[in-house]
């Protein structure tokens, strides 16, 4: 017997509560998904993307890592959106955020050695082209958390400059991509106005 065979039961339970719920529900999500929604989020357990925003399996598609980072390195991130957007013709791609978050402090603070160094170098990036705004805010989280929102402002703007993403605005395609962040001490998501819908005319 597995050690964890406890999540099995949890599976069974939730799978067993679903189909008394909805007799058709597994029947129907196996055919086919058509989600609106491309979700690009922090691994932070403590954010349940489809739990936060009210939606069921299938309706939202998901991308995660650590602090919502999108590199224009990182081909399984950019394979996402394309798929997103080309197959399953997402109209919304939200980046989501949430403050507090470890990565974005262990960027701000030089904490993080190894691999993680490496990948959070963009929001070190960010952190220095911010300092002055940042330097200004005498409080420590404070501090984080507004560097939290501005690490999401900017892979707003990596989302929008792909080629996946130019291509569909430039075919006409109805794509917004949004800037979201979550807090962690109340659940509820702010929105940053950032989001963009189209190339910014000349």
């Amino acid at each position: 017997m597995t050690k964890l065979g406890h999540l099995f039961d949890n599976n069974r339970q939730w799978a067993e509560s679903m189909t008394r719920s909805d007799p058709e529900f597994f029947a129907r999500l196996s055919k086919r998904q058509t989600p609106q929604y491309l979700w690009i989020g922090c691994s932070d357990s403590r954010v349940p993307v489809n739990q936060i925003i009210g939606l069921q399996p299938g309706e939202v598609f998901v991308h995660r890592n650590v602090a919502n980072i999108v590199a224009h390195t990182d081909i399984n991130c950019f394979s996402v959106i394309q798929y997103a957007v080309e197959t399953l013709k997402v109209r919304h791609i939200i980046v989501c955020g949430h403050y507090g978050c470890g990565g974005v402090r262990a960027a701000a603070e030089d904490l993080s050695q190894g691999v993680i160094h490496d990948w959070l170098n963009n929001i070190r990036e960010i952190r220095a082209a911010k300092a002055k705004e940042l330097d200004r805010i005498a409080d420590k989280e404070a501090r984080v958390d507004r560097l939290c929102e501005l690490n999401v402002v900017e892979q707003v703007r990596h989302v929008a400059e792909s080629a996946v993403v130019q291509t569909a605005w430039k075919t006409h395609h109805d794509l917004t991509i949004h800037g979201w962040i979550y807090r962690l001490d109340n659940g509820l998501l702010d929105d940053l106005n950032c989001s963009l819908s189209g190339i910014p005319s000349a």
